[in-house]
């Protein structure tokens, strides 16, 4: 009887489902007009959920910056758990109705999925059997906990630990500039010459070149040019055609080093993150994700 007690109590305290819902969502989107679009309902729906949210707990959980809602310390780490805790509600759901489905929807980085995930994409197929793979290629990567439409995410030096995730490093990888051979063959061998090209930078990774002066110990580089696009295939496709030199996952360019394409003036410095595949934890278990993660393994490790 005391047991059933303590369950109530701590059960009274918990705030409702519904605010947690609209809390978690505005915390992901930044925003209740977009929170409102993904719960269907209308914007004051959400508003009375977060105040209803923010009377239980008695404190304001949002600042804003500019348009955008931003959640304080401790609502974000509350979100997160909140998140992990909505992921294993709904695949425990899943299994009690027999319905969890034998696909896995692949968020991957654009870049890694057309050079190193395409090219092998067959034989991952063959490695899992009855179970599919949806690869959705991300312009910009982001944590899994703010894709509830993925099951899982591979990631490189955006990986953070994250409540309810878990993360398999199957892949080392290096970076480093590259340019073509003609562009390569203007540079003398002190990084401070890349200068007089055009730097090449992408939307979707914006701290690569700061992350690769900072990791090999050169000092940054004042540019004549700087040219910037949205997407790091786009950025490596203009180092290709000769307009400057990009900052490049070694992982993605792989091809285009063995074909000369594309040349590493200054070689390549290791990546510590390197590469993850993130999913989460009660997805882990099972045979179509154990699968996966054992095959990703296998090809990502040097034999």
């Amino acid at each position: 009887m005391i047991h059933y007690d303590l369950v109530n109590v701590v059960l009274m305290r918990l705030p409702s489902l519904n605010a947690i819902r609209a809390f978690e969502a505005v915390c992901r989107h930044g925003s209740i007009l977009k929170a409102a679009e993904e719960l269907n309902v209308v914007r004051g729906a959400v508003r009375q959920q977060i105040a209803t949210l923010e009377n239980h707990f008695g404190r304001k959980l949002f600042t804003r910056d500019g348009r955008r809602l931003v959640p304080t310390l401790q609502a974000r780490a509350f979100a997160e758990a909140s998140a992990a805790a909505f992921d294993i509600l709904q695949r425990a759901a899943f299994e009690l109705e027999g319905t969890a489905a034998n696909r896995i929807r692949l968020g991957v980085p654009s870049a890694f999925a057309v050079w190193w995930l395409m090219p092998r994409v067959a034989a991952m197929q063959a490695s899992l059997g009855d179970a599919a793979v949806d690869i959705v290629p991300m312009t910009i990567v982001e944590p899994l906990q703010m894709h509830p439409e993925l099951d899982a995410v591979i990631m490189g030096g955006e990986y953070r630990p994250a409540a309810g995730i878990t993360a398999l490093r199957f892949m080392e990888d290096e970076f480093g500039p590259v340019a073509t051979p003609s562009l390569a063959a203007t540079l003398s061998r002190d990084p401070v010459a890349m200068g007089a090209l055009t730097m090449l930078a992408s939307r979707s990774v914006p701290k690569l070149w700061d992350e690769w002066f900072a990791e090999s110990g050169t000092p940054p580089v004042v540019f004549s040019r700087a040219q910037e696009f949205e997407d790091l295939l786009l950025a490596l496709a203009a180092a290709r055609s000769g307009l400057g030199i990009a900052l490049a996952p070694r992982a993605s360019i792989e091809d285009d080093l063995k074909r000369g394409h594309l040349v590493a003036p200054y070689g390549f410095i290791s990546r510590p993150s390197g590469y993850s595949f993130c999913c989460r934890m009660p997805d882990a278990k099972r045979p179509a994700f154990a699968a996966l993660s054992g095959w990703l393994l296998r090809c990502g490790t040097p034999a």
